[in-house]
C-alpha cells in the first residue's frame, strides 16, 4: 500500500490543476485496484452530485440528494463500504453489473466537495485495507490539488 501511495504522490505532486489531477487519480485507482468496473468522482453542486472524471462504463450524470450510497456517505460524513449494493436501501443502479461499492466523501477546508466512488462487479470486494488506502489517497489528492 505504501508503494502505491508514493506512486500516487509522484503522479500528483507536480501538477495542481483540479481536472488534470482528478482524471489521473481516477485512472490510477482503476489501474491499481483489481476487479473494478468504475472509479471516479461526483462533485457537489447545490442539491446534486454531478459526475466528474472517471474510468469505466458510462455513468449516471446527476445524483439527487438523499439517494444512493454516494449521498449516504455525504450525509454521514464518512466512508461507506457496501458489500452488496442490491441490498442497500435506495441504491442507484447506474451499471447493473456493479455488486459492491466504496464511497469516500471529500472535504476541502471543512466543506464537502464531493465523493470518490468506486464500484466492483463482485460482492464483498472492499475491506478495511481498501478503505485505509483510499482515504490516504484522497488526502494526497487534496494536498496537491487546487479545489
Amino acid at each position: 500500500m505504501l508503494l502505491r501511495l508514493k506512486q500516487l504522490q509522484a503522479l500528483l505532486e507536480h501538477e495542481s490543476d483540479l481536472w488534470a489531477n482528478l482524471a489521473n487519480f481516477a485512472a490510477f485507482i482503476f489501474q491499481e485496484m483489481p476487479t473494478l468496473n468504475w472509479a471516479g468522482f461526483y462533485r457537489l453542486q447545490g442539491d446534486e452530485l454531478v459526475l466528474g472524471p472517471f474510468q469505466g462504463k458510462v455513468a449516471c450524470t446527476r445524483l439527487k440528494r438523499g439517494k444512493g450510497v454516494c449521498w449516504a456517505a455525504c450525509e454521514k460524513g464518512q466512508t461507506l463500504l457496501v458489500s452488496d449494493v442490491h441490498a442497500f436501501p435506495g441504491h442507484i443502479a447506474c451499471d447493473s453489473a456493479s455488486q459492491s461499492e466504496i464511497v469516500v466523501p471529500i472535504f476541502v477546508q471543512g466543506s464537502l466537495w464531493g465523493v470518490l466512488d468506486i464500484d466492483a462487479p463482485i460482492k464483498n470486494r472492499f475491506g478495511q485495507a481498501d478503505q485505509d488506502f483510499l482515504e490516504q489517497a484522497v488526502r494526497i489528492l487534496i494536498q496537491h490539488t487546487r479545489f
